[in-house]
């Protein structure tokens, strides 16, 4: 059979897709390098066979899509011909039930018409004041390691503590989720949701990369039920708590609207395991992606001190310059522009949702290529946005990208070509885009607004961990001193 380039395919035998790709022995034989680090893998793959890769699977067609055309294709032109019915949503599935992210059709409309309005442009404001409140407990755990830290727990000039910033940004966004999605307070029992959240997406990758059937008793599926029954229970006391305190009429947090269309009694409600599978959908979703996005801002700016310079310029500018500096506030958000674009060059970089599949309801055709029904298509974020023919020196961290030219023009953030996705495309575009961009702006603003992040000698760059986000593996430690 002779490809779409002309040439003869060699893995013609193995799937009737028109796409060059690997071999069932070559796959076989990066099964360790799939699961060590699949990120590479991926890389390898486009570096050889070029942006569509067929896939060499005994039962099925399966083709990676690198091209922002065909991304756009399947996310935003074609959106109701692909389903979620694929191992990575199936292995999430355990964990968030049938949730905003794993559902499709009209449970998935459904679900989103009762939930959209907590979304709404008008609650931004009030988003904004607790991803303050967030940004002032970071920097109060900051101070707190430094005042009890040993010298060689502090920074070269012993002012500023070395901090596990992953963690701590895994915490303080868990608050902000608590604080404007369900008007709870879940600082008391954020670590242990932090953690049972951490165990559990660590176990859905290993179920989802596992041949075995998921009730097959393992022990990572023993440790990803004890994980559950921990967030469970965090559910069950938010409604309880709720429920006990009562609801008012003009109530537009999310939960409210989930219990509001659970006492409906209607077709259009909710059942209890649906509002639970929304609680927990929006607890993961929520800070696990927001706090990525922010840790890896962190890590780009420890490593880069001219972008650290510039953005200290504008919150000099915005906020007043140290010590008089103040905390940014929800009218700030405008006129931070940079720091803005360095969170968006930032989640070009390191998007949290790394992949994104899709099955094909009915048979199309990508980038020139017929997709047979049924056929699993394969997105990465990560490969899409390191491009270089759509971002030049991919690797580098600039976030002038996202600035307007000399000429005043806006640059494209990317949707209209699909090669700009961190939050997704089209009618499954994430439903909390906008909240999260106004957190990361605002916390990374008041954070940093008298102090300058590093990383500490001796401390190697951290290694990327493609889990259901991306995640520094070991933590991230980074050190913050006033400047």
């Amino acid at each position: 059979m002779v490809g779409s380039a002309g040439t003869a395919r060699r893995n013609a035998r193995y799937t009737a897709l028109d796409a060059d790709g690997p071999l069932p022995l070559d796959m076989l034989r990066a099964v360790p390098a799939i699961r060590r680090d699949p990120l590479t893998f991926l890389e390898g793959l486009v570096a050889r066979y070029g942006d569509l890769v067929a896939f060499p699977v005994p039962r099925g067609q399966v083709l990676l899509v690198n091209d922002p055309d065909g991304a756009r294709r399947v996310l935003v032109d074609n959106a109701r011909g692909y389903g979620k019915a694929t191992v990575q949503y199936g292995a999430l599935s355990l964990v968030t039930g049938a949730g905003l992210l794993t559902t499709d059709g009209e449970v998935w409309r459904r679900h989103r018409r009762i939930a959209q309005p907590a979304f709404h442009a008008r609650h931004l404001g009030s988003v904004a004041a607790c991803a303050c409140t967030a940004a002032d407990r970071m920097r109060a755990q900051w101070d707190a390691a430094a005042a009890t830290a040993a010298p060689s727990r502090t920074s070269p000039g012993g002012s500023g503590a070395v901090v596990d910033a992953d963690a701590a940004a895994m915490s303080a966004m868990l608050e902000v989720v608590g604080r404007t999605l369900f008007a709870a307070d879940l600082t008391p029992v954020a670590e242990r949701v932090v953690d049972a959240v951490d165990a559990a997406l660590h176990a859905v990758v290993r179920t989802a990369a596992s041949p075995l059937p998921h009730w097959v008793p393992t022990r990572r599926r023993r440790r990803l039920r004890r994980a559950v029954v921990t967030l469970d229970a965090m559910c069950e006391d938010l409604v309880a708590g709720r429920r006990a305190a009562g609801t008012r009429a003009d109530d537009a947090d999310v939960l409210a609207l989930l219990l509001g269309a659970a006492d409906a009694g209607t077709p259009a409600g909710m059942s209890p395991r649906e509002v639970r599978d929304e609680i927990l959908t929006l607890v993961i979703a929520g800070h696990e992606t927001v706090a990525s996005s922010l840790t890896w801002t962190l890590h780009l700016l420890a490593g880069d001190a001219g972008v650290q310079a510039r953005l200290h310029a504008e919150l000099d500018d915005v906020l007043g310059a140290p010590p008089g500096s103040r905390a940014p506030t929800w009218d700030d958000v405008p006129r931070l522009r940079f720091t803005r674009a360095v969170v968006d060059e930032a989640l070009r970089l390191y998007p949290p949702a790394w992949v994104i599949t899709r099955r094909a309801l009915a048979a199309d055709v990508v980038c020139g290529i017929d997709v047979p029904e049924g056929t699993l298509v394969i997105l990465s974020p990560w490969l899409l946005h390191r491009r270089a023919a759509s971002w030049p020196e991919p690797s580098r961290f600039d976030p002038g990208r996202f600035l307007a030219d000399d000429a005043g023009r806006e640059p494209s953030r990317g949707p209209v070509r699909g090669d700009y996705l961190p939050f997704g495309a089209g009618p499954r575009l994430c439903i909390g885009r906008d909240m999260a961009l106004v957190q990361a702006v605002l916390v990374l603003a008041g954070l940093l607004r008298d102090r300058v992040v590093s990383r500490p000698p001796g401390v190697a760059p951290p290694t990327v961990d493609a889990l259901v986000t991306l995640r520094p593996r070991g933590g991230l430690p980074l050190a913050m001193t006033p400047r």
